[in-house]
């Protein structure tokens, strides 16, 4: 029996400790070159969900190019490698259409930014919180607390609607009054109730409109803003201070209402 020779083995031994050292080294690198990454983006004050894609792009190439280093140091001829996964990754791509539609529209989001982490939007046919912005996916939390994950080419394939980006909105309240009110009167009842209502803002000013001859009411729009988070709490206070204010000052509003006539019997 030939007699087992360590010394042909030793280089081989030391390739594979360079390997698995390679590939501890350059695992630590990955998170670290992620974490510095989200890090500096969060002192330049650049948007959160921005840092964290370009920091997993950076994690994910050092671990690529570790992987191929470690590969090289064992022996293995990287350069026909690589044409393999070049040749596999246009295949899985083909394959994956879908997903790929997903990922550019998802880095559209990420570099144009129609929205940001923490805004109210709609998008993709849905109303929410924006919790997260990922690759392939947004997820949005419902005023409701519903969680719902969107595909990113469902939110950019049609019209975004954000509703934090200039920090206010205005509301419109459309009030009623009965025919034979005075106009003028209704005008100053409403503008008061909205500039006395909790959260609305005195700069833009509140305003009312008299819109219209309804068939059964002289028609007024109350213009109010506020800020974007406290919007519908301002409604409801508006609303609120309108009707008392309304009763107070004795102007009715009017309502539906269906007559029956009888007929009498010759």
């Amino acid at each position: 029996m030939e007699n087992f020779n360590l010394e042909k083995y030793i280089p081989l031994f030391w390739n594979i400790a360079k390997a698995v050292l390679i590939l501890i080294v350059g695992w630590t690198a990955s998170k670290w070159g992620n974490k510095l990454t989200l890090k500096a983006f969060r002192s330049r004050n650049v948007d959160e969900a921005l840092g964290r894609f370009i920091g997993n792009i950076i994690q994910y190439a050092i671990l690529a190019a570790v992987f191929l280093a470690a590969l090289g140091a064992v022996g293995v001829q990287t350069t026909s490698l690589v044409a393999i996964f070049a040749s596999a990754g246009l295949a899985i791509g083909l394959a994956l259409q879908g997903s790929l539609g997903n990922l550019a529209s998802g880095v559209m989001i990420l570099f144009f930014r129609p929205f940001n982490l923490g805004d109210k939007i709609t998008g993709g046919g849905h109303t929410g919180k924006v919790e997260d912005i990922g690759l392939f996916a947004t997820t949005l939390i419902t005023p409701d607390n519903k969680k719902i994950i969107i595909p990113n080419n469902s939110v950019t394939g049609g019209a975004i609607i954000n509703y934090s980006a200039k920090g206010t909105l205005r509301g419109c309240i459309e009030v009623g009054v009965a025919y034979g009110g005075d106009v003028e009167k209704v005008i100053t009842v409403l503008e008061q109730a909205a500039k006395d209502a909790d959260l609305v803002l005195s700069d833009p000013a509140p305003a009312v409109a008299f819109v219209g001859l309804g068939a059964s009411s002289l028609d007024f729009n109350i213009l109010v803003w506020s800020v974007a988070a406290d919007y519908l709490g301002m409604l409801h206070n508006v609303r609120h201070k309108a009707y008392d204010a309304l009763n107070k000052e004795g102007i009715e509003i009017p309502f539906n209402q269906i007559v029956v006539h009888q007929a009498q019997e010759a």
